[in-house]
């Protein structure tokens, strides 16, 4: 073997040190590759960041075919001055279905076809195509979030983080445009489950419980990132109880699916208020067993609950948690009820 110098020796150190750590990092951010999506052959996936009008023809006096909402999944196929002849996918929401390519499955609604102008167009080539469209999703996110909002913003955002994650499934931005965009479905579906009269039902199997594919894709796809940590703290509300029903087992045993989040996840944006959730919750079987004349149980489930905070206060000081699980604590302690009527 030829005998290296030094300083070639250290470089050569200092390179395998370097693409271990690459590979590393690339094994944390996503341990699968994403699944491969069916590219359209006719012409370019795209999709728009505006709403527009689709035309018959190159033409905007001939008749509008439909009306384009931001994030939909677009085919551009031929291209004319200011035109953009398209196959556009204009299906009303559906959060009770996972979003695939329009483009194929027999049981969606077939594209239609017309002419748009082309402005707001972003496409597999468009540079920083990612980055236009993270934002757009970002800023109707942040629209939805606002008292009455404009009619599927919410949607509208999820969609267009979906685009993110179909268009750019290399991009830096994908792993949180992937939780986002699952997310958002989950709330939506959250909101709507809380209205029906099953959410009263105390066994979680009784009522309408969130669609978990895409929450468990971004823990599959970006496993031990911050995204699938986040994923994984929702995935929790299909666990609990829909109305306890005075039944103490109820907060006590959520309050076990909050520990055992904490200790899979301990980095987890959301540990600190998982311990929170769960200490809440034993206060709260306290005084459920102190009304129901159980004192013995009642004192149990408080000094638990105070080991939960000791532990916030520990692990994480500086969360406003903390700070809520400390004043928690102290009405406890004082027997002021926490759960109920605090009221004498």
């Amino acid at each position: 073997m030829p005998h290296l110098s030094v300083r070639h020796s250290a470089a050569l150190v200092l390179a395998l040190v370097l693409a271990l750590a690459t590979v590393s990092l690339t094994a944390a951010h996503a341990q699968k590759p994403l699944p491969k999506v069916n590219m359209p052959k006719n012409g370019t996936l795209a999709t728009i960041v505006r709403e527009a009008d689709l035309y018959a023809s190159a033409d905007d006096t001939s008749d509008q075919v439909a009306h384009i909402l931001p994030g939909r999944e677009i085919v551009v196929v031929e291209r004319s001055g200011k035109w953009l002849r398209v196959f556009a996918n204009t299906d009303a929401p559906d959060t009770r279905q996972s979003d695939q390519p329009v483009f194929g499955g027999q049981d969606q609604a077939q594209p239609v076809s017309g002419w748009i102008i082309d402005k707001g167009i972003v496409d597999m080539n468009t540079p920083h195509g990612d980055l236009i469209l993270f934002g757009a999703a970002d800023a109707a996110e942040q629209a939805a979030a606002v008292p009455d909002p404009p009619p599927h913003m919410a949607e509208e955002a999820r969609l267009l983080y979906r685009r993110v994650v179909i268009m750019f499934p290399q991009s830096p931005w994908t792993p949180e445009a992937m939780y986002r965009a699952a997310d958002i479905r989950w709330q939506i579906q959250k909101t709507d489950a809380s209205t029906l009269p099953s959410a009263h039902e105390k066994a979680n199997y009784l009522r309408e419980l969130m669609d978990e594919d895409e929450m468990k894709d971004v823990i599959k796809y970006f496993p031990r990132t911050r995204w699938a940590d986040l994923a994984a703290f929702d995935l929790i509300d299909n666990k609990l109880c829909g109305d306890w029903q005075g039944s103490e087992k109820c907060p006590e045993q959520e309050a076990g699916y909050y520990l055992r989040y904490v200790d899979d996840h301990p980095d987890s944006p959301n540990a600190a208020e998982a311990l929170y959730d769960a200490a809440w919750r034993e206060a709260a079987a306290g005084d459920m067993c102190e009304a129901d004349g159980n004192g013995k149980r009642a004192d149990e489930d408080r000094n638990f609950a105070h080991g939960v905070v000791t532990r916030m206060e520990q692990k994480y000081p500086d969360s406003a948690f903390t700070a809520r699980a400390a004043d928690m604590m102290y009405k406890v302690d004082q027997g002021i009820a926490i759960y109920g009527s605090s009221r004498e």
